[in-house]
């Protein structure tokens, strides 16, 4: 890191250390997993509350559960919008350390070399810890980042854990209101912009040597469960022009799916889920259950790719004789991030001296919601073991730490609306 001035070489080096202290707070021994509003859930929301107060800023959490620092404006500046940054501090089942985590720490990290500098900025800082944007523990994703955008769904305060208890009474229990949610609700005027860091979760920083690179857009997505109904028979008596075997129609949809995505560039398609309920070795399935994930940069290459595949499902069906049931569970458009803030994140990459790199994303992230109320930008971090996150295995080094840290203060000092 010898090229890289020692304020950020500390950030850097806090981050991970960091990193590794909140992934102490997990629900499940020899693994992280902290889902929402759990006891290590609430563990974690204290560390980072702790964190950002030594930081020198202001601590708050709302009624979603969000922990929220404020970095105040230099005097005499009250009233301007805040530049707000963050990311969640939820997890996956059996995830990685620096999903989400990263996009809290290294701001805090940041703010703490300003406030022992005593430096302020025409505008205050708001670093927001989102509760939640998994949707592990109640099936909903981004209620952290929804709630600050309002645009929570409440039909989802209905919906329950894995032990009978509602998303309402848990946060009731929790301290939180589910009825005052709207109050969590920031209006657009007082938001100057979004800024997420977060590590890449996949391969391309890390297959071209590259610390840090601009995010282009968030991917949408299209996801779908779907269900077949063949006919059962015996493995040995009935013969294969005769069978309605539904995994092998899914398998076929699956292959499809693989092909109508490949060769188009930001364009995936993943079968996640392939379940033969009840199924067993001497016996025909004839019932199948599977999942569809469909995303792209752009709307349209998605949504032409969604209506080939549903076309092509209806065909395989007909000819296998396979009864088909689809039913849609999400849909999201792409988030451009802003080309203003683009530029900024660009200049201060090259005044590090680093190579610019642009690149999608085609993961979710809480940017998605705050672009109801701002423009959003995303800087990505490079990570390593062939780009692997939401696993145990998902590592970034200090090194890339530090460089994203000098990156972030940079694009922060020189921040335009």
């Amino acid at each position: 890191m010898k090229n890289v001035p020692e304020q950020y070489q500390r950030c850097g080096q806090e981050i991970m250390q960091r990193a590794d202290a909140l992934a102490v707070h997990t629900e499940a021994e020899g693994m992280l997993t902290r889902t929402y509003l759990t006891a290590m859930h609430h563990a974690a929301a204290q560390q980072l509350s702790e964190w950002m107060t030594a930081a020198g800023m202001q601590v708050r959490r709302d009624h979603a559960g969000n922990v929220i620092g404020r970095y105040e404006a230099a005097p005499g500046r009250t009233g301007a919008a805040a530049l707000v940054t963050g990311s969640h501090f939820d997890t996956v089942r059996n995830g990685g350390k620096y999903d989400g985590n990263l996009g809290i720490l290294l701001p805090v990290s940041c703010i703490a070399e300003w406030h022992r500098a005593g430096r302020r900025f025409p505008f205050p800082i708001d670093v927001i810890g989102f509760a939640e944007e998994e949707g592990v523990r109640f099936k909903a994703t981004l209620l952290g980042s929804r709630a600050v955008a309002g645009t929570f769904d409440k039909s989802v305060l209905n919906n329950l854990d894995e032990q009978g208890n509602s998303m309402r009474e848990v946060m009731r229990a929790a301290g939180f209101d589910p009825d005052r949610l709207d109050a969590s609700a920031w209006p657009a005027a007082e938001v100057a912009a979004f800024v997420e860091v977060h590590i890449e979760q996949g391969p391309l920083l890390l297959n071209e040597a590259l610390p840090v690179g601009v995010v282009t857009a968030i991917s949408g997505a299209t996801r779908f469960m779907g269900e077949l109904q063949g006919l059962a028979g015996h493995a040995g008596t009935v013969p294969m022009h005769m069978r309605r075997d539904a995994a092998m129609t899914a398998a076929e949809i699956g292959l499809y799916i693989e092909q109508r995505c490949s060769g188009r560039a930001g364009l995936v398609g993943t079968m996640g889920i392939m379940e033969v309920p009840n199924g067993a070795a001497n016996v025909v399935p004839g019932s199948a259950r599977f999942s569809i994930d469909i995303r792209a940069e752009q709307d349209q290459i998605r949504q032409d790719a969604v209506e080939d595949v549903i076309s092509e499902i209806d065909r395989i069906c007909a000819r296998r004789n396979v009864g088909v049931r689809l039913r849609k569970t999400h849909e999201a458009g792409s988030v451009p991030c802003a080309a203003h803030l683009q530029r900024q994140l660009a200049s201060a990459i090259e005044a590090c001296g680093l190579p610019l790199r642009h690149l999608p994303s085609g993961a979710g992230h809480d940017a998605m919601a705050l672009a109801a109320i701002a423009d959003v930008a995303m800087l990505f971090v490079r990570c390593g073991n062939g780009g692997i996150s939401h696993h145990p295995d998902e590592i970034m080094t200090p090194e890339d730490a530090a460089i994203a840290a000098q990156v972030f203060s940079r694009f922060v000092e020189n921040f335009a609306a």
